[in-house]
């Protein structure tokens, strides 16, 4: 088996065994949904999206494979690689969001991918991205610990310069500019890399996605159950107001899935179910709602 061909059996298995133990951790199911874009569109592949909604313990939760090839690569794919502007590609990765229910139990993220593109004058350029980064809207000490450290055991095969480079890059990207406010409190991620050799790439990668069960499973249930009221639950919504900006307006992934001509539906699914916003928001001074921007919401050296 090749490089993809190992990547996409691999992200088959990833996605199944995630919503499998999540399904049971839940109580729910999730809808599977295969498909396949249709002849003469510019994009073509397949994918199954599988979300479950409305359950007890997650609101909504989406866990997306999809491996398409388009004519060119999108601007947001070459703003670091500008020789391969114009070249065709195929692209498979997967990518979720959980939202829960409980307003302690905090929204995850997780994506692991693989690209390839091929220009006129040259030989196939492979690439691989991902991470994972957890975004409380209550904060606590220990579940950010223990995130960071399964994203560092999960590197640590690979170099001791990968978990603190890959974090800064995560603090840097996961960061609201036009709020000047970090998403949440971090994790990893890494974009364009392929430093290491095709193997060692591709085993990286693949340590990564295998991790997000034991970084985040742990928290969820240690959560999931804590008593809340309308308070809580209003803070969660305004909270995930700034999930959905994050997502609209600077994640690459959600620009590349658009430009490209992706399966919006598929792209979308990390939207929580509700959110809101209001204007000018102060939370009550030593609240543990103003802990959460004065304690978590600052880079900080977690391990």
């Amino acid at each position: 088996m090749d490089t993809a061909e190992l990547m996409r059996a691999y992200l088959l298995g990833l996605q199944s065994r995630i919503t499998t133990r999540m399904a049971a951790l839940d109580g729910g199911s999730f809808l599977s949904d295969a498909w396949e874009k249709p002849p003469g569109e510019k994009l073509q592949g397949q994918g199954i999206t599988q979300i479950l909604e409305n359950g007890v313990v997650l609101e909504r939760a989406g866990c997306g494979f999809s491996h398409v090839r388009g004519p060119q690569l999108p601007p947001s794919a070459t703003q670091h690689r500008p020789q391969l502007a114009g070249a065709p590609f195929e692209a498979m990765g997967v990518s979720l969001v959980f939202h829960p229910r409980n307003p302690y139990a905090p929204t995850v993220h997780m994506n692991v991918r693989m690209i390839v593109a091929t220009p006129q004058d040259g030989e196939p350029v492979c690439w691989f991205g991902g991470g994972m980064d957890l975004t409380p809207i209550y904060g606590f000490e220990e579940d950010a610990v223990h995130f960071h450290r399964a994203c560092h055991s999960a590197l640590a095969p690979f170099g001791a310069d990968k978990y603190p480079r890959f974090k800064q890059w995560c603090d840097e990207y996961f960061y609201l500019k036009h709020r000047q406010e970090p998403r949440g409190i971090g994790g990893v991620f890494f974009d364009d890399f392929s430093e290491l050799g095709p193997q060692e790439n591709l085993a990286m990668v693949q340590a990564v996605g295998s991790a997000f069960l034991d970084a985040y499973e742990p928290i969820l249930l240690r959560r999931k159950d804590t008593p809340y009221g309308e308070r809580e639950r209003a803070f969660q919504l305004y909270r995930r107001g700034r999930y959905v900006e994050f997502n609209l307006v600077w994640d690459r992934g959600t620009h590349f899935g658009l430009q490209s001509g992706g399966r919006t539906e598929s792209i979308l699914l990390s939207m929580p179910p509700l959110a809101s916003w209001s204007y000018q928001h102060q939370p009550e001074p030593g609240s543990a709602e103003d802990a959460l921007t004065r304690e978590f919401l600052v880079p900080r050296a977690w391990l």
